[in-house]
Order: C-alpha cells, then sequence, then structure tokens
C-alpha cells in the first residue's frame, strides 16, 4: 500500500492489486478507504476492470512472481488509455542470472528460490528468472513502446543502512525499473 498511499494523496484516484489476501488487508487498513485495494492474480485476466480506464499501471518489484508475462502486459495495455504509461521494477535479469548460474539455463524462464530476510523471518522466495528478450518482447508485443530503461544505483541512506551491500550494488545491478506507453 505504500505506492498507493504515495499516489493517493498526491490527488489521483487509486486502484491497487494484490495477489495475497493478508497484503490486501494490511493495505485496506493502510489507506482507510482512501484507495480501492482488491485482491488478484497478474497471471490472470483482469476483467473486474474497463477497457482504457487508467493513465498509469505501476508495478513494483511483482512481475518476478508471474511466469508468464505476455497476460499481464496484454491486460496492462488493455486497462490503460492510449498515452497511458506502465512502470514496472523488477529484479536485474543479470543478477537473477548471477544468483542461479550454476543451475541454470540463460535463455530460458525459469523457476527459482532465494532466501529473503526481514522482519526478523527468513522465507524462501520462489519466483522467475528470466533473460532480457524475456523481458522487453513480451512489452513490445503486448504494443507498449519503451521509453526509459533504468539500473538504479543505492542511495547514501541504503549505504548507511548496508554498506556491504550498498558495495555490492555499487559496481553490479540488483534492479531494473522500465517506463512504457500505450501508443
Amino acid at each position: 500500500g505504500w505506492y498507493a498511499e504515495w499516489l493517493g494523496n498526491r490527488g489521483a484516484v487509486v486502484v491497487a492489486l494484490d495477489a495475497n489476501a493478508t497484503m490486501v488487508r494490511l493495505a485496506q487498513e493502510r489507506l482507510g478507504g482512501r484507495a480501492q485495494v482488491r485482491h488478484a492474480n497478474l497471471a490472470q485476466p483482469l476483467d473486474f476492470l474497463a477497457d482504457s480506464s487508467f493513465d498509469l499501471v505501476l508495478s513494483t518489484l511483482v512481475l518476478d512472481y508471474i511466469k508468464d508475462w505476455r497476460r499481464a502486459f496484454g491486460e496492462f495495455h488493455r486497462v490503460l488509455r492510449k498515452g497511458g504509461h506502465l512502470v514496472f521494477s523488477i529484479e536485474h535479469p543479470q543478477a537473477t542470472y548471477d544468483a542461479h548460474r550454476a543451475r541454470s539455463n540463460y535463455f530460458e524462464v525459469e523457476a527459482v528460490t532465494a532466501l529473503w530476510q526481514g522482519f526478523g523471518v527468513e522465507v524462501q522466495m520462489p519466483s522467475y528468472r528470466r533473460p532480457w528478450a524475456e523481458v522487453i518482447n513480451p512489452l513490445i508485443s503486448a504494443g507498449f513502446v519503451l521509453e526509459r530503461i533504468l539500473e538504479p544505483l543505492p542511495t547514501e541512506e541504503f549505504r548507511a543502512q548496508a554498506p556491504e551491500t550498498y558495495e555490492v550494488l555499487s559496481r553490479q545491478p540488483g534492479f531494473l525499473c522500465v517506463r512504457a506507453v500505450k501508443g
């Protein structure tokens, strides 16, 4: 609900989606009715959303958990108005390949797991790693025009929180951000 809150505080009418019922509940609590929060899986049709009804689709660190991006990008294209933007972030394709290189085929979309640590817990998180072609080609096939790619560097605030990880991410990519427009 963080991005939904940020956008809502700036005047946007927000519809937020999450596949996890607990996350939906937490976002609803955080937003207190200031945004519509729905339980939905991006691997399935979003038939409860009208065609050409949004100016922006924002998908932050979600797509890594979806195997087939063609359907998700097709739905994003369908719900966006002409000139609307899709902005998404994912783990960087090179970083995920490097993390799983020993048992990976770079050219395939592959199921992988990684240890996630935070809030005092450790969880094995399943996701999919994919080559660059499987990041960009489904986007283009859905009818989007690529506007910008960003490989962000860590901030000074991050350095203070995690100096070792900061040093690594200052030399090799960790995340990829993409902005595309519906033509």
